[in-house]
């Protein structure tokens, strides 16, 4: 070994859903959106203005900003914007999670809050999940240093109640509680409401999900104007231009477009009842998803060789080996035609007609 190794920060990386190469999948493995944008960015791509593109951006991403801000009517102080929601949470983890004492999350949950926490060298604390997968409040009453968990959860697709999510943050007016809402807008009520009540609380979302943008890498935070100053300044102090000027206008053009972001959005939660439908008729178990995916149990065939199937078929789902979840499978809703494909094919594999 080099000695210049030694000194080399080591952890164990963050390993994403797989991103087939191959023509012709049925890609149900990432929790993308399966409809276009909005045709509000469309129209937006064709007016961009390329001589933009030889100058830096706005450092302040006001553009953007100022558009999320009126769209939860929030004032611009109260929101920050970075490259997806996983930068965001990353520099919350760099500004907010340096106590001595240890940050919660669950340990079923977005294994991406593990990572972050070695690289960042935080103290932190898995709290179990019960039997049914479901955060249990009380369990995050302890002295912390911080707390994070999604909600819905993931990879779960449990929703928390808002009351129950505002008894963890009444809880811990010491720290600062990070909701990550990936999901929301599938299901449940946003904790954005409970901003103006508690100054530890930031709501962290995504384009990724629900605005059919996960290539253009948006994500935001809400809370108290000074979280989000506290957010700035350490962005400012280690990439001044974060966000690129084609995410600020194109990521502000969908914002603004409600009832396109409604249309696509019931349309995949109308999906998503259909597919738990015929998921059960299949011999599937799974819990109540308020989120775009399905977190699924076959009663006799192993999640493993149903996923191992799929992909002979050129149909990709998520498999967790982990402990606990090793026997579900992750399975995005699409399009009612590409579910249709799924179902037949999850008829072959499992025998279930």
């Amino acid at each position: 070994m080099k000695t210049w190794e030694n000194y080399i920060r080591k952890v164990e990386p963050y390993v994403p859903g797989e991103q087939p190469k191959d023509t012709g999948v049925i890609k149900l493995n990432t929790n993308e959106n399966p409809y276009p944008v909005s045709p509000e960015v469309i129209a937006a791509v064709k007016q961009f203005d390329t001589d933009r593109l030889r100058l830096y951006p706005d450092p302040e991403a006001s553009v953007l900003v100022d558009a999320i801000a009126e769209r939860y009517n929030l004032s611009s102080d109260q929101v920050f914007v970075g490259v997806g929601s996983d930068d965001v949470i990353s520099m919350c983890f760099m500004t907010f999670f340096n106590s001595d004492l240890p940050v919660f999350f669950p340990d079923i949950s977005y294994s991406f809050y593990e990572v972050w926490a070695d690289v960042y060298r935080v103290k932190y604390e898995k709290k179990p999940v019960d039997s049914q997968f479901r955060i249990n409040p009380s369990d995050y009453k302890g002295k912390n240093g911080g707390i994070i968990f999604p909600n819905p959860n993931a990879p779960t697709a449990i929703y928390m109640e808002l009351d129950s999510v505002e008894d963890i943050i009444k809880s811990n007016q010491d720290s600062v509680v990070i909701v990550d809402e990936a999901y929301i807008d599938f299901g449940g009520q946003s904790a954005v409401k409970l901003i103006e009540k508690y100054d530890n609380l930031l709501v962290v979302q995504t384009y990724s999900k629900s605005r059919s943008m996960a290539g253009m890498r948006i994500g935001y935070a809400m809370g108290n104007e000074r979280l989000i100053k506290a957010l700035n300044d350490v962005k400012f102090s280690v990439n001044s231009y974060t966000m690129n000027a084609t995410s600020l206008a194109y990521g502000a053009a969908s914002m603004k477009d409600v009832d396109y972001f409604n249309e696509t959005v019931n349309k995949i939660i109308s999906t998503r009842t259909r597919s738990e439908e015929r998921l059960r008729e299949l011999g599937f178990t799974f819990p109540e998803s308020k989120a775009n995916f399905i977190f699924a149990s076959h009663r006799s065939v192993p999640a493993s060789v149903i996923f191992e199937e799929l992909k002979k078929r050129k149909i990709y789902v998520r498999y967790f080996a982990k402990p606990r979840i090793d026997n579900y499978l992750r399975i995005t809703v699409g399009t009612d035609e590409q579910m249709d494909k799924l179902f037949e094919a999850l008829a072959e594999i499992t025998g279930d007609r």
